[in-house]
């Protein structure tokens, strides 16, 4: 693991965030002396003079209606309390000289005519303060307070019948405390509920929540299983081999159903041409890793700038038409059919039918696992366009040859007295046409590890060097060599490499003697 990775170093900078968060607001807590603070708050202030008036009529209902000089009498509820977070001692008070008044509640604009102390519950030791002697007086708009000494949340009420303005006119009360002050009330009223948590657990909790969340959020990103290998994103052809086109289109399906950013196209042409395709696309730069190609049989010599995997093992049958009652043949005879030495079905005891070879093209890997696997030898000159006349009169055989295994396969069933060759799985359910045996066996993948059975061939992937990792073509090599490439092989009557009894005979068919023969025009 990099220690330096962009992961490790949030991980460490949230937690030495955490951990500062809390030794910070605990050293706030312990080494930051703590405000002293007395708030006040106007809890009412209502007119009560005879100049009050009631709704539209403007009758007027004031208590010293009697009175003159009382008609602009207003009557305030001014609350004082400690709403810090220590005790406020007499000597916390900061007046001046001999003055014993603590604080001083201001009216501007009217006049103090009385005052009247409420105090809290369980508090009555603060009304032995109120007293004259203590410092509580008033003159003017000025109400003179005591050194009254209040613990936490401690409060008294000053009730204050005034005159002389009207209602909502400033109210202050002002004064010193050591260490404090004395500012508008900020605690909570006495209708509302306290917080659960104080401001400091609340300020740990939050960072806490943050730090443990971000780790959270770290250890579930790298706990996210990656994309399997066959996932890398990208485009990639596959190109080649006719007979495992089938497998190769299936691979395709299933893996851009699985892979979001996977974008696959199958160009199957043939092995020989797809081998040529992939050393000339591999050639330009940037396209080394887009495309692979699937050949049946190894590589020819010349491209050396090709790697393989080998991948699985292909087998090939021989088909006849349904109107050939022939189910059996040597092989000894299947060549002399194929060299053009027997014409007629009746001289091997079938129908007086003439025979008609239907084959590969010469770019086909197909042809040459047969030309190579059964024959031992070329197949006889293309002789026919159309598969049922001769188009060279000198000829004595009927010769086509066809681009694919499906076109093989339709002709052999439509053309009377025709045999071609193509891939196992091809042609099963194709009707009018039936298998043909080589010295009494027929293709089989559980048989094919102790059978004698010879068309047959191992299919290798090939690209142009060592694609890098990470890129589609290594994935798509390990989906087909390894992964779920291998029961597609399977479903498709292809042996995969990797089973046990596939990796000997893979290993058997590296040899000189199974690369393609260029010389001769065959690959």
């Amino acid at each position: 693991m990099a220690w330096f990775d962009p992961e490790n170093v949030i991980a460490v900078l949230t937690a030495a965030l955490g951990v500062a968060t809390s030794a910070g607001v605990l050293w706030y807590e312990r080494r930051v002396p703590r405000r002293k603070r007395i708030g006040y708050r106007v809890q009412m202030d209502t007119p009560i003079g005879s100049g009050v008036s009631q709704g539209r009529a403007n009758v007027r209902l004031g208590l010293f209606s009697e009175t003159p000089d009382m008609a602009d009498a207003t009557l305030v509820l001014l609350r004082v309390e400690n709403d810090g977070s220590q005790s406020i001692a007499n000597d916390d008070y900061t007046g001046r000289g001999e003055q014993p008044h603590g604080l001083t509640a201001e009216f501007t604009g009217r006049t103090v005519r009385g005052v009247a102390v409420t105090h809290s519950p369980g508090a009555d030791h603060l009304m032995d303060h109120f007293t004259p002697a203590a410092g509580l007086r008033h003159t003017g708009a000025l109400i003179r307070l005591p050194r009254v000494p209040l613990n936490r949340n401690e409060h008294f009420k000053l009730l204050v019948l005034l005159t002389g303005a009207n209602v909502g006119s400033p109210i202050r009360v002002t004064g010193g405390i050591r260490d404090g002050e004395v500012s508008p009330n900020t605690a909570l009223r006495p209708d509302e509920k306290p917080p659960v948590f104080g401001r400091s657990a609340r300020i740990i909790t939050v960072a806490l929540t943050v730090c443990v969340v971000t780790l959270a959020s770290i250890i579930l990103v790298r706990n996210t299983p990656p994309p399997p290998i066959e996932c890398a994103p990208g485009s990639l052809t596959v190109t080649g081999s006719t007979a495992f086109a089938p497998v190769l289109e299936a691979a395709e399906k299933e893996l851009e159903r699985k892979c979001d950013d996977v974008r696959i196209e199958v160009r199957a042409s043939g092995s020989a041409e797809g081998l040529r395709r992939l050393v000339g696309e591999g050639a330009k730069p940037g396209n080394a890793d887009s495309t692979v190609a699937l050949s049946d049989g190894v590589r020819p010599e010349a491209y050396t700038e090709l790697s393989e995997t080998p991948v699985g093992i292909s087998l090939f049958h021989l088909v006849v038409n349904d109107h050939v009652g022939v189910r059996n043949l040597d092989l000894g005879t299947i060549r002399k059919i194929f060299r053009g030495e027997i014409l007629n079905w009746e001289e091997i005891g079938g129908p007086d039918m003439t025979i008609k070879l239907i084959s590969r093209d010469a770019g086909s890997g197909t042809r040459e696992v047969f030309r190579r696997r059964v024959l031992g030898g070329s197949e006889p000159t293309f002789s026919s366009r159309d598969c049922t006349t001769r188009s060279a009169p000198d000829v004595p055989y009927i010769r086509c040859e066809l681009d694919g295994t499906e076109e093989v396969l339709s002709a052999v069933a439509r053309v009377r007295g025709a045999i071609g060759y193509g891939e196992l799985r091809e042609g099963r359910d194709t009707k009018g046409l039936h298998p043909l045996a080589m010295d009494g066996a027929l293709p089989s993948i559980g048989t094919i590890g102790s059978s004698s059975y010879p068309f047959r061939e191992t299919e290798y992937a090939y690209t142009y060097g060592r694609p890098p990792a990470g890129s589609p073509a290594a994935g798509f090599l390990d989906y087909l060599s390894r992964g779920g490439g291998q029961d597609i092989m399977l479903d498709h009557g292809h042996l995969p490499c990797a089973t046990p009894e596939g990796m000997a005979l893979c290993a058997g068919d590296r040899t000189p003697r199974a690369r393609y023969d260029e010389a001769d025009g065959h690959g």
